[in-house]
């Protein structure tokens, strides 16, 4: 049986000392020498959380997370990084900004430590869906950050989203969300940190990692509805290496990509996006529109009859 927790970087002994959880919930802990060991391992088996510490012999913390997430097999794992104290903050962010979940110093609150495994090790499954989103920054009185903004899911959990926004948002700012979904009459409320800036996603958006640090049970029970009938839709999914494109379309100087199907609440989206004739490459087309339908059929022909109008 695959571990749980894959270890590099730190004394595993130690970690199971400071975590009693792991201990208590009897989770499987591998502890491994080198990072080509761990990266082995987490393409070969099914590990839920990589816990990693600064002591690396092959390469720093940093390259091992970014390594980590150039995988598209390791991108549902999750990754707490625990680093010394005397380590500058600097470090911290740009461990968030490569793509782990989380980077603490030590030394270590055993609480603390406890409720980030714990919230790590059930990371629910996400599902890509677009749903609107209108918020503003709370609680920041020393934050520049624009106060109301819009923005547009590009992926959700019951623990969190990520959002695509033009508008720039710090670092660890809380926020009051209200997330329209279509099937429901009113928004869902939520309060949410911003742990993570993206460069995944294109101008002129910025994508934001999103914590929920609060949402009432309807909502959340609307939130896990949502992904669980997204994971169920896709599950089938063929595996076709397509970049994510269903089909293509030149009009004049600019090229079209139809997105493949994706489940929504309410039936089904198709994101359509473009990019200049001379320029364009398969997957790195721009932002354009998104049309909605019941069935993944209706939702490609809707994009169609939208291209042909606009085009």
């Amino acid at each position: 049986m695959s571990a749980t927790i894959l270890v590099t970087g730190l004394d595993v002994r130690g970690l199971l000392l400071d975590a009693p959880l792991l201990r208590r919930e009897g989770y499987s802990v591998e502890a491994h020498d080198s990072v080509n060991s761990l990266t082995e391992q987490l393409l070969g088996g099914q590990a839920r959380l990589v816990v990693l510490g600064t002591y690396l012999p092959d390469q720093s913390l940093t390259a091992l997370v970014r390594t980590i997430r150039s995988f598209p097999a390791m991108r549902r794992t999750s990754i707490l990084c625990l680093i010394p104290a005397g380590e500058t903050h600097e470090l911290e962010r740009q461990l968030l900004d490569v793509g782990a979940n989380a980077a603490l110093r030590r030394p270590l609150d055993p609480l603390a430590l406890d409720c980030w495994l714990a919230k790590l090790l059930t990371v629910a499954h996400r599902v890509n869906v677009r749903i609107p989103v209108e918020g503003h920054v709370v609680g920041s009185t020393r934050s520049m950050t624009a106060g109301h903004f819009c923005a547009t899911t590009r992926n959700i959990s019951v623990h969190g989203a990520l959002l695509a926004s033009p508008v720039r948002l710090d670092v660890g700012v809380d926020l009051e969300l209200d997330l329209r979904v279509s099937a429901e009459r009113m928004p869902l409320h939520a309060l949410g940190r911003i742990v993570r800036e993206t460069g995944d996603l294109r101008w002129p958006y910025l994508g934001y990692g999103v914590e929920f640090l609060f949402m009432s049970s309807s909502d959340r029970l609307v939130v896990e509805r949502l992904v669980d009938r997204g994971m169920r839709l896709t599950s089938a999914s063929s595996g076709r290496v397509t970049n994510g494109i269903h089909s293509t379309l030149r009009r004049n100087r600019w090229i079209y990509e139809v997105r493949e199907p994706a489940p929504s609440v309410d039936g089904w989206q198709v994101e359509i996006r473009r990019s200049p004739r001379d320029l364009w490459r398969p997957g790195q087309a721009g932002p354009y529109f998104v049309v909605s339908a019941a069935t993944p059929m209706e939702a490609l022909l809707e994009a169609r009859r939208f291209l042909r109008m606009r085009t």
